[in-house]
């Protein structure tokens, strides 16, 4: 009998090792990593660069706690911030935990509380987190939620339009909802945001723990848009699979998260931060951005030629959705698992698509033809 809590509905595979994009299980067999931990292991599993960093520090300093200064904190910081509009940053350990900073950061600057959020969003688990997400199924059970939280549908111009009004701090969004169905934001859509936020002086908050990082072929996915948050929240493949999460923010930002407005025990801690500083690296290296995007070229045009056209495919760079109209997908997932294949899905209708940024051409061709197994 287990000891641990039943809060995850576990997959039959017990994966013990991995290499780059192929993991093992402790049966022996090998599969085709194709969730990077839901899109965590950027670099792909056991990267010699990540072993070394995590090596050499770990002979050196682990933790020591916020008290101090930690080094590896401003080094990652500046790394982040370069060649953007941002000035600043905060680390912990989570993408929950980032988005708790970005609403408390944006309901302090404000002085206002009520944050615009929209249906089929995820943003973590935390109490505030969860009320600013758009999924029934993440708060039923719970109880009251946070208060002045309105959730408006996605890429609907009109809605958010008519509910804006000088009571909204911020409006906060994913770029890709990745949990809800990877829907992208519309260039419509984001048109519409950018003005209502400069027109009444609204935050934008920008959630990137998944799309951040590179997976979606540049460094942030906002970067692809209009749109210039104030606020955006990291994770995920920020520690290539140690635990990391982020917020950067804007300069006028900076007064509001005085000394002990906020904090954190862990976050930020020296072996965290060698991890982030290997993971950014390589990841911000053009070559490896402009990589990204021509693998995702070649992925996308792969799907759509070995694919019938009653599948769309959706989404951007590294993180792409086969959607399957009114068809559930956890038997496909299911079925690509037997064969050798790790997926995930977004949503009961979409096969999420998330290899390790360090993917090749064959091994895309490996799972397009195990994907063509089970959807043709």
């Amino acid at each position: 009998m287990s000891a641990l809590f039943e809060n995850y509905g576990k997959r039959r595979a017990k994966i013990v090792k991995g290499q780059g994009t192929v993991v093992e299980d402790s049966a022996g067999k090998k599969y085709l990593d194709f969730t990077s931990g839901i899109a965590v292991v950027s670099l792909g599993h056991a990267h010699p660069a990540i072993v070394k960093a995590i090596h050499d520090q770990s002979q050196k300093l682990w933790h020591i706690s916020n008290l101090f200064d930690i080094p590896g904190q401003e080094k990652v910081a500046q790394k982040l911030i370069a060649n953007t509009h941002f000035s600043y940053a905060f680390f912990c350990n989570s993408g929950a935990e980032a988005n708790e900073a970005a609403i408390k950061l944006a309901r302090k600057h404000t002085g206002k509380n009520h944050i615009i959020t929209f249906e089929n969003s995820f943003h973590g688990r935390t109490f505030g987190a969860m009320s600013a997400t758009g999924q029934d199924k993440v708060h039923n059970g719970f109880g009251p939620l946070v208060e002045k939280f309105t959730i408006l549908p996605f890429n609907d111009v009109a809605a958010l339009e008519t509910t804006i009004d000088d009571s909204v701090a911020a409006i906060m969004l994913e770029m890709i909802q990745g949990e809800g169905g990877v829907n992208s934001v519309s260039p419509e859509f984001a048109a519409a945001i950018a003005k209502v936020c400069d027109d009444k002086g609204i935050l934008l908050i920008i959630d990137e723990v998944q799309t951040g990082i590179g997976r979606t072929g540049t460094k942030y996915a906002f970067e692809q848009t209009i749109l210039k948050p104030n606020i955006v929240t990291l994770a995920k493949g920020l520690g290539g699979g140690f635990p990391v999460g982020g917020m950067l923010g804007t300069a006028e930002l900076y007064e509001t998260f005085s000394p002990g407005t906020h904090g954190t025990t862990f976050g930020g801690n020296p072996l965290a931060m060698s991890v982030a500083e290997t993971v950014l690296d390589h990841v911000f290296a053009a070559p490896f951005l402009q990589n990204v995007q021509e693998l995702s070229t070649y992925f996308v045009k792969q799907l759509k030629t070995h694919l019938p056209s009653t599948y769309t495919v959706q989404g951007q760079g590294l993180l792409l959705g086969i959607g399957c109209g009114d068809i559930e997908v956890a038997s496909y997932i299911a079925a690509a698992e037997e064969k050798g294949l790790l997926l995930v899905g977004a949503g009961p209708n979409v096969i999420r698509l998330l290899p390790p940024l360090t993917v090749s051409k064959a091994e895309i061709d490996e799972a397009i033809a195990i994907l063509k197994t089970i959807l043709l």
